[in-house]
């Protein structure tokens, strides 16, 4: 078997131009799942460090330096979240949610899109980030996050299963205050 590679301090330079080359994209996908993208930037620039201080188990050899990079982006966007559940929200946060933004899922004309999805959990606002944010197909879900296509489409079942419940349950308490 052959031994692969890892990153050697003379390889800094291909990771400097790998981070670089994945930036757009890096933030196009944490914006996606977080539906914000302030928040998307700073995402960006946590993982960017998180790569850069793990940039010596990078295998180049493997051709998949690319995907390495966008699951720390997944995972930075995952702590995100968890953060954000378990903070209360600001009084000035409220004061900006309430004015309508062109941020995607965050429009005041959304019928309560935003906070549906907010009400999810962590995968599958992720899942749904993936899905329809970056508009990514089921085998590229898949390889992204190294798991099977069926659990890909089971994930997307429940989380849909879960916004359209949600959005119901608005649904009815909003004609219950009429």
């Amino acid at each position: 078997m052959i031994e692969l590679a890892r990153v050697q301090p003379r390889d800094d330079d291909r990771v400097v131009e790998l981070l670089l080359a994945g930036v757009p994209e890096a933030h196009r996908l944490a914006s996606s799942v977080l539906r914000d993208p302030i928040g998307a930037e700073d995402a960006v620039q946590e993982a960017l460090l998180r790569a850069w201080s793990r940039r010596r188990s990078i295998r180049f050899e493997l051709g998949e330096p690319h995907r390495w990079f966008m699951r720390i982006v997944l995972n930075v966007c995952r702590d995100e979240l968890r953060r954000r559940r378990r903070q209360p929200v600001a009084p000035m946060a409220q004061l900006v949610e309430a004015e309508p933004t062109n941020a995607p899922g965050g429009t005041a004309d959304d019928g309560g899109l935003g906070r549906a999805i907010g009400r999810l959990t962590e995968d599958e606002q992720i899942m749904l980030g993936l899905r329809f944010g970056r508009d990514l197909t089921i085998p590229q879900i898949a390889a992204q996050l190294s798991v099977a296509e069926g659990t890909v489409k089971s994930r997307l079942h429940y989380a849909l299963e879960h916004v359209r419940a949600a959005l119901d349950a608005e649904r009815r308490a909003e004609e219950q205050k009429r």
